[in-house]
């Protein structure tokens, strides 16, 4: 009987300096696949990701280069293991368009498009408005709520932004809201209320601008081609359609990402995942959210060889 997988994919703060180079550096398909997306939007893949820049760490760069990464993971594992079929497809934030591509239903180059113009949008969206994030835990889902909806009943603009695991949330808005409510985190319990290095608010309101050319653009690269459905960020539900695809992550925008309601909602469905791309964000959440569900990485030529050995022989 065949094993039931998800095949999953992680969101910005993955990212590395020299991500993907084993594959580069041991794959044809690889640097095929550097080459196109470059062309596609103007950029040396290489000197991106392989050297210390400034631009790696600016949205409008790091999504691109996030996807590109997990998509030559991917497609190098589909190529070693044909017969692996997923079951479902899931991604946290911006993994949710690795997790689009790897369906089928938008090409990669055109995603590398996509994202690059998605991050530009969340940037637009943010300048000149001193937008943050701030990490936050030993909290409870309901206590973050209930903070934030105080906040926002006194003006402030602070939300919910993800629910990655029990006890970790992350939090956007306002820097300077964001910063005034950092004493009230700490004694509603919180062990850490930590302002993240990023100028883009994610996944809440302050990104409304962005939402309408998101789902323009989407609207003419994506393909009502799902090879397996894909678990919503939004919903914790799966889709299977453009028409889906282009509402649900249109609204992912401004409303938070919950992938630890997603991993309990599909984790008994499943015999184990599989995280594409570099490190292993979502294989450490995965082990906090659900034990039971095991989950294997591929983010070089090694561990390709050793997913291939334990599952595709």
């Amino acid at each position: 009987m065949s094993k039931k997988i998800a095949m999953i994919f992680a969101g910005q703060g993955s990212q590395a300096v020299g991500m993907g180079k084993d594959f580069y550096e041991n794959s044809e398909v690889a640097r095929e696949m550097f080459a196109k997306a470059g062309e596609r939007i103007g950029i040396d893949f290489k000197e991106l990701i392989f050297e210390e820049n400034e631009k790696l760490g600016q949205t409008a760069y790091t999504q691109p280069a996030i996807l590109l990464v997990q998509m030559i993971a991917y497609k190098l594992f589909s190529d070693a293991c044909p017969d692996i079929k997923a079951e479902m497809f899931l991604g946290h934030s911006l993994g949710e368009f690795s997790a689009l591509c790897a369906s089928g239903a938008i090409d990669y180059v055109d995603a590398v498009e996509l994202v690059h113009n998605r991050g530009k949008l969340m940037q637009e969206a943010c300048d000149d408005i001193n937008a943050g994030m701030m990490v936050l835990v030993g909290l409870d889902d309901a206590t973050v709520e209930s903070v934030c909806a105080d906040a926002q009943a006194e003006g402030k603009k602070v939300w919910p932004a993800n629910y990655n695991q029990d006890g970790q949330i992350v939090v956007a808005g306002m820097k300077s809201d964001l910063q005034s409510l950092e004493q009230t985190f700490k004694d509603a319990g919180a062990k850490r209320a930590l302002l993240l290095d990023m100028s883009v608010a994610s996944h809440c309101e302050l990104l409304a601008p962005a939402q309408e050319p998101l789902a323009e653009l989407m609207e003419k690269m994506v393909q009502d081609n799902f090879s397996a459905p894909i678990v919503s960020n939004v919903t914790t539900q799966k889709y299977a359609t453009k028409d889906e695809a282009v509402a649900l992550l249109k609204d992912q925008l401004v409303k938070p990402v919950k992938y630890k309601q997603s991993i309990l909602a599909v984790a008994p469905e499943l015999d184990m995942a599989i995280e594409f791309g570099n490190g292993i964000t979502l294989k450490g959440l995965n082990r906090r959210i659900a034990k039971e569900l095991k989950t294997l990485n591929i983010s070089d030529m090694a561990s390709l060889e050793k997913v291939k050995e334990e599952i595709c022989s």
